[in-house]
């Protein structure tokens, strides 16, 4: 299975094959022109990989050490999964995770397609949506039906505290 990406301008493949089994056995990485030292780097880099898998080491110790790795040519990608990456070592360590680790897994080290982070974004909105009726009732007023700016005020004061205890809105003028 080959995997192309532009990181920063510049083109690489990934080659990932399987064992029998269906676990990842050998990785190959292409980057420029053979003989230059970027692409000698990312052969060794390749044989280092394919070494330690075909040795046993568990794929997840040899993608933990590639997280974050940060070098350039870095920043945006035209990998749908991963559309920022701090190197390409950290977009190979995260593309393998993600095309061989399972999710919990990948999880557990925070490694998310993008698909999966927009998912968790909404999980997260839902919940926090779910908790401004809370804010509401804590909200001091007379008035039985309260303000709906005093409970925004007092929504956003315990996100920005973090304690929990809202704080009692100031009598500002509304803009």
């Amino acid at each position: 299975m080959t995997t192309s990406v532009t990181i920063g301008g510049e083109r690489f493949y990934l080659t990932a094959n399987a064992r029998a089994d269906g676990s990842l056995g050998e990785v190959f990485i292409s980057w420029g022109k053979q003989g230059q030292t970027s692409a000698g780097l990312m052969d060794i880099y390749a044989v280092a990989l394919s070494v330690g898998l075909q040795h046993g080491v568990p794929l997840l110790n040899l993608v933990h050490q590639g997280l974050d790795l940060y070098f350039v040519p870095n920043g945006h990608t035209d990998d749908p999964d991963l559309p920022r990456v701090r190197s390409v070592v950290d977009w190979v360590a995260r593309r393998l995770a993600i095309d061989w680790l399972p999710y919990h897994v990948r999880a557990a080290e925070g490694i998310f397609t993008m698909d999966e982070r927009v998912s968790a974004a909404g999980d997260w909105l839902a919940a926090e949506a779910a908790k401004i009726p809370a804010v509401q009732a804590q909200v001091p007023s007379a008035d039985p039906a309260a303000d709906p700016d005093e409970v925004m005020d007092a929504f956003r004061a315990d996100l920005a505290s973090g304690i929990g205890t809202p704080v009692k809105p100031r009598n500002t003028p509304r803009r």
